[in-house]
């Protein structure tokens, strides 16, 4: 079982609106909740400013429901404001969030998933709002807290950041959701945290607000599964295709489809390999191109990433 929180806060009471808040939180448990092949994924409860009351209360009580049952990965997403005091630590602004209590402490959330450890075997959680990066600090330090194994967190920012808005949606949310619906998947449709942390903090620039990951795993678990860029059986096939880590896979014109005579089997092998070498598995070892290797009687060999791979099918890991 797969549950999800996700809060998205335009309107305020006592401080300035936002505008991208509620748009972000609808994009993010849209893409959630399915995976691409339309498997449920996500059981997503969506909190929004301008349909629920999003008090410190109804926060609260939310965070603790989304604790308190057995799950096998339960994540929070928030868009809002979010404040820095600097004796009090980060906060997570509510609507009615107001100068002398302003919301829920970030270390409140961190506690809540600390205590579930014995009842969710993940917990993600993901905060775009102004200082997000103290989530996980303690109180006064900067030392990163201890946290519960199976835990990650992924902020928009560092603690003395903003997180910015741009065209009624959250920049860093913005990143996000083109990450899970696709841009930071493996070659086997995998997404996880650390393939998002690094897609945005390689699209967010040094000037830029820069992206915080703190995690407790000793597994990367996929958070949405998309359509694999090569078939399962035909990425098994790289271990019978080269031998050995280090083999080269002898060609010959008859691997090439437009020779003659036709050799089906050659030319079937021959579709895998280049499409294994559009993926970055294969390369030629001495031409340019694949066609030129198969005319010359030449060869092709694994990429390191290949190397991966054949490790990761030779292992069965995959």
């Amino acid at each position: 079982m797969r549950k999800a929180l996700i809060v998205g806060i335009n309107n305020y009471q006592n401080v300035r609106p936002l505008s991208g808040c509620e748009n972000d939180a609808r994009k993010i448990a849209n893409t959630l909740s399915r995976n691409d092949d339309m498997s449920k994924n996500f059981d997503c409860e969506v909190l929004l400013s301008s349909e629920n009351n999003v008090t410190e209360s109804k926060l609260r009580s939310s965070l603790k429901k989304l604790f308190k049952d057995e799950a096998d990965v339960a994540l929070f997403f928030f868009a809002g404001h979010g404040y820095l005091d600097n004796e009090l630590g980060g906060y997570l602004v509510t609507q009615d969030g107001k100068q002398d209590n302003l919301g829920v402490f970030m270390r409140e959330v961190i506690d809540l998933a600390n205590s579930s450890q014995n009842k969710i075997k993940e917990v993600v959680i993901i905060l775009d709002c102004c200082h997000s990066g103290n989530m996980g600090n303690q109180n006064n330090t900067q030392e990163i807290a201890r946290i519960r194994k199976g835990l990650s967190v992924l902020a928009a920012c560092t603690e003395e950041q903003l997180a910015l808005e741009s065209g009624g949606q959250g920049l860093f949310t913005s990143i996000i959701a083109d990450a899970l619906e696709g841009g930071a998947a493996d070659i086997l449709g995998n997404i996880t945290m650390a393939r998002i942390h690094s897609y945005a903090d390689q699209l967010l620039g040094a000037w830029e607000q820069r992206p915080t990951f703190k995690t407790h795993i000793s597994q990367m678990i996929p958070l949405r599964k998309c359509e694999s860029k090569i078939e399962l059986k035909i990425l098994h096939k790289i271990a019978e295709y080269f031998t050995d880590i280090n083999a080269k896979h002898q060609l010959s014109p008859d691997y090439e489809p437009e020779a003659e005579p036709k050799n089906s089997e050659k030319e079937e092998i021959f579709g895998h390999l280049q499409k294994m070498t559009s993926l970055g598995l294969v390369k030629p070892s001495n031409e340019k191109h694949m066609y030129f290797e198969a005319i010359n009687n030449g060869s092709c060999e694994l990429t390191p990433l290949g190397k991966f791979y054949w490790k990761m099918v030779d292992k069965k890991r995959i």
